[in-house]
C-alpha cells in the first residue's frame, strides 16, 4: 500500500494554505491566509474562488457539519465551521455566505470540532479554554480553563469526551462532571496535532520532539516513532480506523493503525498543516505551507485467497494473478475502488458508485449493482453471502446481488463498525453492542430478524473481538469471543431459552482467527502461536480440551503479531513491523472433521491410526461423542489411555433403553440438568432418583422420591450408608422427619430396584417390536 500524491506546477494561493475539509468525495474546500476560500472539483480538476474573506480573518481550522448520523441524513451538512485568528468562529454556508460569527476567545481560535452527531461544536483558544457550542452557535459551556494554549482538540468516540493538548501533556476530559480525568506526559517537546478514531478508539498524537505516537484511550503508549527530521505538524486518522496520514516539513507518510509505516512521500509543500480524509477513506488532501494543496490517492493494497493474488494498481484498476499458472486478469472500473474483499471463491469490489461481484472461475463477466452510498466501510464474506456496512445501515447480499436483508438495532451507529465488531457466517450475523460492549446481538442473514428469541449475548466483561465459525449445521453455530481480559470464550449462537453456557478456552489471547473450511481455531496466545483443533469438544468433555490444542513458538513471528486469514492450512500473519509471515497448519485435523461431518468414522479411525497423533485422538473422541457414536468414542479413549471413560461409555452401551442411555451421555458432558429432565420425560422414575444419589445430590434425591411417592427408603438406605462410611450422623432436618417412619430393608430394596429395571427392559423391547411392526406396514 502506498499513496500516489499530486500537486500543482503553482499553487492556487498566495499565501499558507490552513485548513481543507471534503464536501463529497470529489470536492474539497481549502482555506489560505490571502483570505481565499477555494473548491477543488477532482472529476474535472477545476478550481474556483467560493469567496475572499474580510482581510482582518484569518482562518486557522474547517470543519464540515456531520452528513450523516445513522441512517438519518442531516439537513444542516451544507454549513462549516471555521475558526480564526480574531478570536471568532465562522459559520459559513457552501456557498461562501457567513451565517453566523461568534466571539469565542481571547486570541486565536486555534481548532474547531463538530461531534459526531453534530450537536455540539467544541473550539479551543490561544487563551487555554475549550469551550462547548450549540449547533447555532450559543455557548453551553466552558469545559476546560488552563494557563497555555490549547493547539488541538478531539472528541472521543461517543462525543462524551474530550481529548486536547497542554504544553507536552495529553489530557481527556469527560463532560460529565465527577467522572476522572485521565492525564498523561506523552511528547518531550509541545504536543501539536491529536486525533481521535471512533471505529478502534485509538489516539494519534505529534508533537515539536518530531514523533508521531499511537494511544489506547487509557494512554497507555502503543506505538511511538522514531524521531523524524522535523516537527509533526499534522496527522488524521482514515475513517475506518485502518491507517492513519502524518504530515510534516515536505513529508507526507501512510501509516497503519498499529504505527508501523506503510509509505513515505517527499513532496515539495513546505510544512503540512492540515490533513484531511475524505469519506470513503480513498483520498487524502493536505494544506501545505507554500500555498499549494496536496492530494494523495490510496494505491497497490493487496488481496490474497488460496492460488489467487490481486493489486489494486491504479485508483480504477486490478490486477489479478494466478499463482499456480502464472494467468494475469485486468480488472477496469468505472469509478474509484473504495473497498475489497477476497474469500470463498469470490471477490467484492465496492466502488463509488456501484458493488462489482466476480467469481474466481470466470474474472470477465462481474455482477453489477448501484449503492446507495458510496462510503464502504465493511466488507464481510461467507460461503453463500457477503455483508455491506456504509454510513447508514448494514446490508447483506448474495453472491447473485440480491439484497437479503438489513438488520437494524436501537442506537445502531453503521459508521463505527469494524471487522473486530462484526461477524458473519451462512445464517448469522453477529454484532457487538457499542452502547453496552458487553451485549452481542445475533440476527438472521436471510430476514434481518433477531436471532434466540430476541435475546442477545451478555458477557460478564466488554468484548474486544468476535467471530463465528463458519462451518456446519446452524444449530451448532459457535461464537468465539475475545474479552477485555484477554480471555478467550466460546458459546452457541442457539441456546434455546436457557442460558447459554460460555466456556473459557484460552487466556492472553490477541488475535484470532477461524478456519474457512472447518471449525478449527487459530490464536496468539500470549508468545505462542496456538489452534484449537476441536473448541467445541469444551461442551462434550472439558477435560479433553487441553488435548485438542497444537501449539508453536510464537517468537518467530515477531513483535506483536496479528492473524489476518485461516485459509486451508495456510495462516497469514501480520508482524509487529508490517511484514507479511505464514505458517502452515498440519492437514490431519482438517480431514478429521470432514469425516465426522459426513459420521465416516471407518476413516476417522484410520487416519488416527496412521497419524499416531494422541491430539487427533482426543479430537475423534469428543467428536464421537458429540454425535454419540459409542464405539468410536471407546476406541478413541482406549488410544489416549482414558479408561475410566471407556468403562462409562460400556455402562452407557449397556442401559435399557435409549433415553437412559441418551441421559448418561448428557452426564457424561455435564449437562446434570438435561439429563435428569431426559429421565423424568420418558417416565424413568428411579434412574432420576439413582442418578442424583450417584452425584450426591441427596436433597433433590429424596425432593424427587417425595414427589412422585416411591423409593423414599432407597434415598434414605444409600444416605445411611454414605454417612455410615464417613463416621457422620444425620444432621439435615427433612431426612431425619422421612426416616422416622421409614425402615430401611436392603433385600427388598434390591428387589424393587431390579423390578425397576425389568420394567424399563420390556418397556424398550416392546417399543422396537412395535417400531418394526409399523415399519415393515410401511
Amino acid at each position: 500500500m502506498r499513496l500516489k500524491t499530486s500537486l500543482l506546477k503553482e499553487p492556487k494561493h498566495k499565501e499558507l494554505v490552513s485548513c481543507v475539509g471534503w464536501t463529497t468525495a470529489d470536492e474539497l474546500y481549502s482555506c489560505s491566509e490571502d483570505h481565499q476560500i477555494l473548491k477543488w472539483n477532482l472529476l474535472n480538476n477545476e478550481t474556483g474562488l467560493v469567496v475572499r474573506l474580510p482581510d482582518d480573518i484569518y482562518p486557522v481550522d474547517l470543519h464540515w457539519f456531520p452528513k450523516t448520523v445513522g441512517a438519518k441524513k442531516q439537513t444542516q451538512a451544507e454549513i462549516f465551521a471555521l475558526t480564526s485568528t480574531d478570536g471568532k468562529f465562522h459559520l459559513v454556508s457552501k456557498m461562501g455566505r457567513i451565517e453566523k460569527s461568534v466571539e469565542a476567545h481571547k486570541g486565536a481560535v486555534l481548532a474547531g470540532r463538530w461531534n459526531y452527531d453534530g450537536t455540539a461544536l467544541l473550539t479551543a483558544g490561544e487563551d487555554g479554554q475549550i469551550k462547548i457550542w450549540s449547533k447555532s452557535g450559543m455557548l453551553r459551556s466552558t469545559l476546560v480553563t488552563q494557563g497555555c494554549p490549547v493547539y488541538s482538540v478531539a472528541w472521543g468516540p461517543d462525543s462524551d469526551r474530550v481529548l486536547y493538548t497542554s504544553r507536552r501533556q495529553l489530557i481527556i476530559k469527560p463532560l460529565q462532571p465527577s467522572t476522572k480525568v485521565i492525564q498523561w506526559k506523552a511528547h518531550d517537546g509541545l504536543v501539536l496535532k491529536v486525533d481521535w478514531n471512533s471505529v478502534n478508539d485509538l489516539i494519534l498524537s505529534g508533537g515539536e520532539d518530531c514523533k508521531y505516537k499511537v494511544w489506547d484511550s487509557f494512554g497507555r503508549l502503543l506505538h511511538s516513532s522514531t524521531s523524524q527530521d522535523y516537527p509533526i505538524t499534522s496527522l488524521s486518522w482514515a475513517p475506518d480506523g485502518e491507517v492513519f496520514a502524518v504530515g510534516s516539513f515536505n513529508t507526507l507518510r501512510l501509516c497503519d493503525k498499529t504505527g508501523w509505516s506503510y509509505a513515505l512521500e517527499k513532496p515539495n509543500t513546505g510544512s503540512v498543516f492540515n490533513l484531511a480524509w475524505s469519506a470513503d477513506g480513498t483520498q487524502l488532501a493536505g494544506a501545505c505551507g507554500n500555498g499549494h494543496v496536496i492530494f494523495a490517492h490510496v494505491v497497490e493494497q493487496h488481496w490474497e485467497w488460496k492460488n489467487f493474488s490481486i493489486t489494486l494498481t491504479k485508483r480504477r484498476t486490478m490486477q489479478v494473478r494466478n499463482v499456480q499458472n502464472d494467468a494475469v486478469d485486468v480488472l477496469e472500473f468505472r469509478d474509484r475502488v473504495i473497498k475489497a474483499s477476497l474469500a470463498f471463491d469470490h471477490l467484492v469490489v465496492a466502488t463509488s458508485l456501484q458493488c462489482y461481484v466476480y467469481n474466481s472461475r470466470n474474472w470477465n463477466t462481474p455482477l453489477i449493482f448501484d449503492l446507495k452510498e458510496g462510503t464502504v466501510s465493511l466488507i464481510l464474506q461467507a460461503e453463500k453471502h457477503f455483508l455491506l456496512v456504509d454510513g447508514s445501515g448494514l446490508y447483506t447480499f448474495s453472491y447473485e446481488g440480491r439484497l437479503t436483508s438489513s438488520p437494524k438495532f436501537l442506537g445502531m451507529r453503521a459508521d463505527i463498525l469494524s471487522a473486530q465488531a462484526v461477524s458473519l457466517s451462512n445464517d448469522t450475523i453477529a454484532i457487538r453492542d457499542k452502547s453496552d460492549e458487553k451485549v452481542i446481538l445475533f440476527f438472521d442473514p436471510m430476514t434481518g430478524k433477531p436471532l434466540s428469541d430476541g435475546k442477545p449475548l451478555t458477557h460478564k466483561l466488554e468484548v474486544l473481538e468476535v467471530a463465528l465459525d463458519q462451518c456446519g449445521p446452524s444449530p451448532e453455530r459457535k461464537i468465539a469471543l475475545i474479552d477485555k481480559n484477554h480471555d478467550l470464550y466460546l458459546t452457541s449462537v442457539h441456546h434455546l431459552g436457557k442460558e447459554p453456557k460460555i466456556c473459557k478456552i484460552g487466556s492472553m489471547v490477541h488475535s484470532m482467527a477461524w478456519n474457512d473450511s472447518a471449525n478449527i481455531l487459530c490464536g496468539i496466545q500470549d508468545i505462542q502461536f496456538t489452534v484449537w483443533y476441536y473448541p467445541s469438544v469444551v461442551f462434550t468433555d472439558k477435560e479433553l480440551l487441553p488435548r485438542t490444542i497444537y501449539t508453536k513458538d510464537g517468537s518467530e513471528f515477531s513483535h506483536a503479531p496479528h492473524i489476518l486469514s485461516y485459509v486451508g492450512t495456510k495462516v497469514t500473519l501480520r508482524q509487529g513491523d508490517g511484514s507479511l509471515v505464514y505458517s502452515s497448519v498440519p492437514l490431519y485435523s482438517t480431514l478429521l472433521h470432514e469425516y465426522s461431518a459426513s459420521a465416516r468414522w471407518e476413516d476417522a479411525l484410520r487416519l488416527c491410526r496412521f497419524a499416531k497423533d494422541q491430539s487427533l485422538w482426543a479430537c475423534l473422541a469428543g467428536m464421537a461423542m458429540a454425535n454419540r457414536d459409542l464405539n468410536t468414542a471407546e476406541m478413541a479413549y482406549a488410544a489416549i489411555g482414558e479408561l475410566p471413560r471407556v468403562q462409562y461409555i460400556n455402562f452407557i452401551k449397556e442401559q435399557p433403553s435409549k433415553e437412559s442411555s441418551l441421559a448418561h451421555m448428557l452426564m457424561f458432558s455435564g449437562h446434570v440438568q438435561e439429563a435428569e429432565t431426559t429421565l423424568l420425560q420418558a417416565g424413568l422414575i428411579y434412574q432420576a432418583i439413582q442418578m442424583n444419589i450417584d452425584l450426591f445430590n441427596w436433597n433433590r434425591a429424596l425432593e424427587l422420591a417425595v414427589k412422585h411417592k416411591t423409593h423414599v427408603d432407597t434415598v434414605l438406605a444409600y444416605r445411611g450408608k454414605f454417612l455410615q462410611t464417613f463416621g457422620r450422623k444425620e444432621t439435615n432436618k427433612r431426612f431425619l422427619q422421612y426416616s422416622e417412619g421409614v425402615e430401611v430393608d436392603w433385600e427388598r430394596i434390591q428387589a424393587k430396584i431390579e423390578m425397576e429395571l425389568f420394567k424399563e427392559r420390556e418397556k424398550a423391547a416392546h417399543t422396537s417390536v412395535r417400531g418394526s411392526v409399523a415399519s415393515r406396514h410401511l
